[in-house]
C-alpha cells in the first residue's frame, strides 16, 4: 500500500535563517528534496513541505537540528547537510549536533576538526580507550584522516612523541617498478592521501619541517621490520593489502606509550588471488581481545558525494562477482 502525501507548513522565526537551511543557490534544500523525496516551497519566513507524513517528519527535525548547530556558531556546510540526511534516514538524526559538541584538533586555519557521523564518534571513541583500533570500511568514511586527527591531537598534548604513518608497497594495477628512486620515493605517491591531511592539520611547511626532524614519519611497511614503537601513535593504511606476515609484524612493533589504527577496506584487496588478506585474518583473530578496537564502517558513513555511497551500495549488491578478487575474502 503506497503511503499518502501530505503538505505540512514550517515557520521559521528570522528569514534570514533560511540562507543556513537553503545554503548559495539552494544547493542544501536541492540535496533535502532529492535525498528525502520531499517539495519544499517558501515565501517569506514559511515553508510548505510535500511528501510521506515520515519525509516531513524527518525534514522537521533536520531543519530543527541544524538551526541548533547555527546558535553554536558553526556554519553549516554542505557536508554537514549530508550527514544530517543520512543521520534522518537512519533514525539517528537525535544524535547529529552532540556530534559537534567535541573537537579533535584544529586545522591550520584555527577550524575546529570535528567527527561527521556516528561512525566516526565511534571510531573517535575506540581509539580513546583502546591502544589498537581497527577501522574497516569503505572509501570516503574518513577513516585516515580521523586517524591523523587524533595522531595530531595526542603530539599536541603531549601524549606521544612522533607520528609515524605507513602502508604496505602493493600496486593496485600498477608497475612501480619503472618509477624512479627508492623504494620509499616510489612509494610517496602512494601515500599522498597521508601527506594531504597532514598538510591539511599542520601546513606543507610545518609537515615537512617535522618530518625533516623525524617527528612526523611517513613510510613504506617494510621500514617497520625490526623496530619497536615506544612514546607513538602509528597509523597503517590501506592495511587490506598486507599479508598475514606483514599484519603480524607490524602489530608486534607495538611499544610503550602507543597507540595504533589500523585502516582498510576488505573489498579492495589487492593482493595476488588466493593470498589472505592480513587485515581481513586480524579481524577473525583478535576479535574479543581486550585492548583492541573494531570499527565498522557502512556506505551510509561515505562523508563524500551523496553519489559515492551510492556507487557503494550498487556494487555491494552486486551479483555477479565473478573477477573483483573474492578469493582474497575467503
Amino acid at each position: 500500500m503506497t503511503e499518502s502525501i501530505e503538505k505540512r507548513r514550517i515557520e521559521i522565526e528570522d528569514s534570514e535563517r533560511l540562507f543556513t537551511l537553503f545554503g548559495p543557490q539552494n544547493s542544501h534544500l536541492n540535496l533535502i528534496e532529492e535525498e528525502l523525496d520531499v517539495s519544499i516551497n517558501s515565501r517569506g519566513t514559511q515553508m510548505d513541505v510535500q511528501g510521506t507524513p515520515e519525509a516531513i517528519s524527518q525534514v522537521e527535525e533536520l531543519f530543527e537540528q541544524l538551526l541548533t548547530l547555527d546558535d553554536k556558531g558553526i556554519k553549516v556546510k554542505k557536508s554537514d547537510i549530508v550527514s544530517a540526511i543520512r543521520m534522518a534516514k537512519q533514525g539517528k538524526l537525535s544524535q547529529f549536533v552532540r556530534m559537534y559538541e567535541e573537537e579533535i584538533t584544529r586545522d591550520k586555519d584555527g577550524k575546529a576538526i570535528r567527527v561527521k557521523n556516528v561512525g566516526q564518534r565511534d571510531y573517535v571513541e575506540s581509539i580513546k580507550k583502546n591502544d589498537i583500533v581497527f577501522g574497516i570500511g569503505p572509501a570516503g568514511t574518513g577513516k585516515t584522516f580521523i586517524a591523523v586527527a587524533k595522531a595530531v591531537e595526542a603530539m599536541r598534548k603531549g601524549d606521544v612523541k612522533r607520528i609515524i604513518i605507513t602502508r604496505p608497497a602493493v600496486e593496485a594495477g600498477e608497475n612501480l617498478g619503472f618509477l624512479p628512486g627508492d623504494l620509499k620515493e616510489k612509494v610517496d605517491p602512494y601515500l599522498r592521501p597521508l601527506y594531504d591531511a597532514l598538510y591539511t592539520i599542520f601546513g606543507t611547511e610545518h609537515t615537512n619541517r617535522l618530518i625533516e626532524r623525524e617527528t612526523i614519519e611517513v613510510a613504506p611497511l617494510a621500514y617497520m621490520r625490526g623496530r619497536t614503537l615506544d612514546d607513538a601513535f602509528i597509523i597503517l593504511d590501506e592495511a587490506q593489502n598486507t599479508t598475514v606476515q606483514q599484519m603480524k609484524m607490524f602489530l608486534t612493533r607495538l611499544g610503550f606509550n602507543s597507540k595504533m589504527v589500523i585502516n582498510g577496506d576488505i573489498t579492495q584487496v589487492d593482493l595476488p588471488r588466493r593470498t589472505t588478506s592480513g587485515l581481513i585474518h586480524a579481524e577473525r583473530v583478535l576479535t574479543g581481545v581486550k585492548g583492541i578496537g573494531h570499527i565498522k564502517f557502512e556506505a551510509e558513513d561515505v562523508i563524500r558525494h551523496p553519489l559515492v555511497a551510492k556507487v557503494i551500495r550498487a556494487y555491494d549488491n552486486e551479483t555477479d562477482r565473478e573477477d573483483y578478487g573474492n578469493d582474497n575474502l575467503r
